[in-house]
């Protein structure tokens, strides 16, 4: 079975080539680390935001369990996200993660746990 049946050019290339994949050094100052999900659930993303004095996104770093379109979103968050301040990323809703990567609605939970773990993360540079 062909994954082109499935999935849309947009997730299998953030699938087959992710994007800001990895890890920061959590020492680093600005950095901050959040996830989502749970292994039993079938998914976990987790981004890490390192971000400057003027509060925009100057690296990122995501990490990802589950399937193709999980990691896909968050590839694509973690790239979108470089330049942004802190008030577009927290503005970053799942609708138009999943329309940039063409998910089919079966596969909306993945972009509803990238917001979810996109808001945790920028979250800890914005509550107080």
């Amino acid at each position: 079975m062909s994954l082109h049946r499935f999935y849309s050019a947009q997730v299998l290339d953030h699938f087959l080539n992710p994007r800001q994949a990895g890890s920061l050094l959590p020492s680093d100052t600005g950095v901050s680390w959040a996830q989502a999900g749970s292994v039993e659930t079938g998914g976990v993303l987790g981004f890490q935001v390192r971000v400057d004095r003027t509060g925009h996104i100057t690296d990122t770093r995501f990490r990802a369990y589950g399937c193709g379109a999980t990691i896909a979103a968050g590839s694509w968050v973690a790239d979108w996200l470089l330049g942004k301040s802190l008030e577009q990323a927290a503005r970053l809703k799942a609708a138009p993660i999943a329309q940039a990567l063409d998910l089919p609605p079966v596969k909306m939970h993945c972009a509803l746990l990238a917001e979810e773990a996109l808001s945790r993360a920028v979250g800890h540079f914005t509550e107080p």
